[in-house]
């Protein structure tokens, strides 16, 4: 059985991430993270000016996050201590980050990164009404938001999205053959893409509007079950 949790990484999700795992207790809790992400998250790495698109972006999600009165990748470690108390493994099913940017730099034309850094900087023009409407717009219709990004960003969405939900897809089937039962913490945006890559598989999803509007404590999620 594998569970696919969507979160947002500037939401408070930590208590409701954490009652997910304790009601479940999983063999295994995976997250959208590498080893390297991982530990940068633990450190809480220097948050003063960026000096790369990649720590540009971490800044933008650090400041919107801020408005949520969290910070980002509250719910990943909120996951992994979880993992801990309930005896589950922890295992990192992302693709390493640094790997990933490489790539996405040399597959992005000389215009898309033009496109691409203006839209990174038009985030730190972003507030949380905007973050709202960008949210409702992505849960009415996810394929035409995929879309869009396909055309304006064809390599941001084949390196960010698609290489790295088959990356993850065949580290949730391997997990869940050795170990039985897997709980996967990722992104809203992944979840669709590996409930197609797994639709064979029995899974149980757990979407971002479910866990934004249920209590903390309590009947914590709404969920939708697949079964092959």
């Amino acid at each position: 059985m594998i569970t696919l949790v969507g979160v947002g990484h500037v939401f408070d999700l930590r208590d409701r991430i954490r009652k997910v795992i304790e009601d479940r207790r999983p063999a295994v809790v995976g997250v959208e993270l590498d080893s390297f992400r991982y530990q940068a998250l633990l450190a809480r790495t220097p948050k003063g000016p960026p000096l790369g698109i990649y720590a540009f972006i971490a800044y933008v999600q650090r400041r919107i996050a801020r408005e949520y009165g969290t910070e980002v990748g509250g719910e990943m470690e909120a996951a992994a201590r979880a993992a801990q108390d309930v005896g589950a493994t922890l295992a990192f099913i992302d693709l390493d980050s640094r790997v990933v940017l490489a790539r996405l730099l040399n597959a992005m034309s000389f215009g898309e990164k033009v496109r691409f850094v203006l839209s990174v900087f038009g985030g730190l023009f972003i507030g949380r009404r905007q973050v709202e409407r960008e949210l409702a717009k992505f849960d009415q219709n996810q394929q035409t938001y995929f879309d869009e990004l396909a055309r304006h960003f064809p390599a941001v969405k084949r390196v960010l999205l698609d290489e790295r939900n088959d990356h993850m897809a065949r580290a949730l089937r391997g997990l869940e053959a050795k170990h039985g039962s897997v709980l996967a913490v990722v992104g809203e945006g992944h979840v669709d893409g590996l409930r197609t890559l797994l639709s064979d598989r029995p899974l149980e999803l757990i979407r971002l509007r479910d866990l934004r509007t249920a209590p903390a404590t309590g009947n914590a999620t709404a969920t939708i079950s697949f079964r092959s």
